[in-house]
C-alpha cells in the first residue's frame, strides 16, 4: 500500500538522519582537542624560539667562564691589535710624563753650562715637553710592538680570567678589578718595560721614575649591578636553557597534526631569533661605544668587544645554518611539487650515472643487493651518524654545519648509487648480469625512493 510505502520510506531517512547526527557527535569532540594540540604546539614553539638567543648567550657565556684557555686565546690577538697598541702606547706615555721631571734632565750637564742651557730650554717653553713626550711615545710604540708585550697581555688575560670571574661574582680581588663601572687592566707591567728603555737609550732621569699603576679599560658597563645579576642567571642557566629551547620546540612539533610544515617553521623560527640577536650584537656596539667617557679609546674598545663577543657571533651563525638546513631538509622529503621535482633530477642524475658505470662494465655485485635490502637502514644510520658528530663537535662553526650536510647528502648519494633491488639484482635482464648488453636508461631509478 502506498501509506505503508511512505512510512517505509520516512523511517529510513529517520534512521539515515540519525546516523549521520550520531557520526556528527563523534567527530564533533575531536575538532577542540585539534585545536587545543594546535595551540600549546604553537606555544611550546614561540616558547623556545624566545629562549633560543638567551640559551646562545648562557652558552657562550659558560664557554667563555669555563675555559680559560679558550679565553686566553680569544683576547690574545688583541696584543697585535694596533687600535690596542696605540691606546696602551698612550696611556702608558702619559702615565710617564706625569712623574718624569724634565729640570733633573740637566743634572749631567756642567755646572758652569747649566745657567746658560737652563735658559736656553726655558725659551723653548712647551717644545722641550713635546720632544720628551715624542721620545717617550716612540719608546711605548716599541714595547707595544714586541713580544714582551705580547707575554705581558696574555700573562695578564690569564689573570683576567679569574679576577673577572670573582669581579662578576661580587668579590673584587685580583689584578682585574670592577671600579666605577669599569673592568681595568694594570699597566705596570708595560711602564716598567718602557722605563729600561728610555735609560737603556740614554734618558737615565727615567730611572729615578718610581713604580706606576695606572688602567686601562677592557670592559665598561653603566650598571654593573645588573651586569653581575645577569650574569649569575646565565651562569646558573648554563648549557641547560638551550637544550631547554630545543626541547619545547620538539615537543611543540610533535603535538602538531602538520608535523613538516610545523619543523620548518621551528628551524626557521630559531634561524630568525639568532639573526635578531647577531643584530641586536651589532647595535649595541654602537650604543656601547658611544656611551664611553672620552678618555677611553673607542678603537681600541671597539676592537676588545668585537674579540670578546667573536665566539657569539660563531654561534649565532652556526644556528643560522642550522635552521635553514633542517628547514631545507624537511621542505625537500616533502611531498610538495617543487620538492618532488628536485627529488626526481637528483634521481635521473643518479641513475644516469649508474647507467654509465653499468656500460662501462662497473658492478656492484652482492653489495649492491646488500645496500638495496637495508637501504632504509642504512639512511637512518647516516642521518644519525651526521647528527652525531655535529653534536659531539667540540665547538660547531657554520662551516661544520654546512660540511656535515654536505657530507650527508654524498653518502646518500653513494647510497642511492649502489642501492639494487634484490628481487632483480640476479635477472638476466638485470644490470648486474653480464649477459646483458645494458639497462634501459629509466631502470636505474625505478626502485629507488626518495633520499
Amino acid at each position: 500500500m502506498p501509506d505503508e510505502e511512505d512510512q517505509g520510506e520516512l523511517a529510513a531517512l529517520r534512521a539515515r538522519v540519525a546516523a549521520l547526527e550520531a557520526d556528527a557527535a563523534r567527530q564533533t569532540p575531536h575538532r577542540p582537542r585539534h585545536r587545543l594540540r594546535a595551540f600549546f604546539s604553537a606555544l611550546l614553539i614561540v616558547i623556545g624560539c624566545v629562549l633560543a638567543p638567551l640559551g646562545i648567550v648562557a652558552a657562550w657565556t659558560a664557554d667563555i667562564v669555563g675555559d680559560t684557555d679558550r679565553y686566553v686565546a680569544t683576547v690574545a690577538p688583541l696584543a697585535s691589535d694596533p687600535d690596542v697598541q696605540a691606546a696602551v702606547a698612550n696611556r702608558v706615555t702619559g702615565a710617564l710624563m706625569e712623574h718624569l721631571d724634565l729640570p733633573k734632565l740637566l743634572e749631567g750637564v756642567a755646572p758652569d753650562d747649566r745657567p746658560l742651557l737652563e735658559k736656553g730650554l726655558g725659551k723653548l717653553g712647551d717644545g722641550l715637553e713635546g720632544a720628551v713626550r715624542s721620545f717617550v711615545h716612540d719608546k711605548a710604540e716599541d714595547v707595544v710592538a714586541s713580544d714582551a708585550f705580547e707575554t705581558i697581555w696574555t700573562g695578564a688575560n690569564r689573570t683576567i680570567h679569574t679576577s673577572l670571574v670573582r669581579a662578576l661574582t661580587g668579590s673584587n680581588e685580583g689584578a682585574v678589578q670592577i671600579k666605577n663601572d669599569s673592568v681595568t687592566l694594570d699597566l705596570a707591567p708595560v711602564i716598567e718595560q718602557v722605563k729600561t728603555r728610555l735609560v737603556d737609550s740614554g734618558l737615565s732621569v727615567a730611572g729615578k721614575i718610581p713604580e706606576i699603576h695606572t688602567d686601562f679599560t677592557v670592559l665598561r658597563a653603566d650598571d654593573i649591578g645588573r651586569v653581575k645579576t645577569g650574569f649569575r642567571l646565565l651562569e646558573l642557566a648554563g648549557l641547560w636553557l638551550p637544550v631547554l629551547a630545543v626541547v619545547l620546540a620538539a615537543i611543540g612539533v610533535l603535538l602538531s597534526a602538520h608535523r613538516r610544515r610545523t619543523l620548518i617553521a621551528s628551524a626557521l623560527g630559531f634561524a630568525a631569533a639568532a639573526l635578531i640577536l647577531g643584530i641586536a650584537l651589532t647595535v649595541f656596539r654602537t650604543v656601547y661605544l658611544n656611551a664611553l667617557p672620552d678618555t677611553v679609546s673607542q678603537p681600541a674598545a671597539g676592537a676588545i668587544y668585537d674579540a670578546l663577543v667573536r665566539l657569539l657571533r660563531i654561534t649565532i651563525r652556526m644556528v643560522v645554518l642550522l635552521g635553514v638546513v633542517l628547514a631545507l631538509a624537511a621542505w625537500l622529503s616533502g611531498p610538495g611539487r617543487y620538492a618532488t621535482v628536485v627529488r626526481q633530477v637528483w634521481h635521473s642524475g643518479i641513475a644516469a650515472t649508474r647507467t654509465t658505470a653499468d656500460r662501462a662494465g662497473l658492478r656492484t655485485g652482492p653489495v649492491g643487493a646488500f645496500v638495496g635490502r637495508y637501504r632504509t637502514w642504512i639512511t637512518w644510520i647516516l642521518v644519525a651518524a651526521a647528527v652525531l658528530a655535529y653534536v659531539l663537535w667540540p665547538h660547531p662553526t657554520g662551516w661544520v654545519v654546512v660540511g656535515l650536510a654536505l657530507a650527508l647528502l654524498f653518502a646518500l648519494a653513494v647510497t642511492d648509487f649502489l642501492a639494487e633491488d634484490p628481487e632483480t639484482a640476479g635477472s638476466p635482464g638485470d644490470p648486474g648480469d653480464p649477459g646483458d648488453p645494458g639497462p634501459a636508461p629509466t631502470t636505474g631509478a625505478d626502485h629507488r625512493t626518495p633520499p
